[in-house]
């Protein structure tokens, strides 16, 4: 059974940093591509940010582009979310989904497992 565990969010102020982090357990990490997405209330989830299987791929949201940097550790079975720069509009509970393939997309209904989600704040 596929488990995937967020950690590292938190009330930060705004202009200041954050990184997340996602353990997966239960397949091959190495083979899936890995995702952020985020949900603030009221609004749907939306993407943020992907990386293929081998790390050497990114995709980001263009509202956080320059800002956030994924990046992921096959050997500990880990993908991070580096978060610079944060603004209050970043405030939403951020999830890491693990794909169906090597390589991610911006759909959600492509990825087949969840984390729980951790909640980052950024006050003004």
């Amino acid at each position: 059974q596929v488990q995937l565990v967020e950690s590292g969010g938190g009330l930060v102020q705004a202009g200041g940093s954050l990184r997340l982090s996602c353990e997966a357990s239960g397949r091959t990490f190495s083979n899936y591509a890995m995702a952020w997405f985020r949900q603030a209330p009221g609004n749907e989830r939306e993407f943020v940010a992907t990386i293929n299987w081998s790390g050497t791929r990114q995709y980001y949201a263009d509202f956080v582009k320059g800002r956030f940097t994924i990046s992921r550790d096959n050997a500990k079975n880990t993908v991070y979310l580096q978060m610079d720069n944060l603004k209050p509009e970043d405030t939403a509970v951020y999830y890491c989904a693990e794909g169906a393939t090597g390589w991610g997309t911006v759909e959600s209904y492509e990825y087949d497992y969840w984390g729980q989600g951790t909640q980052v704040t950024v006050s003004s």
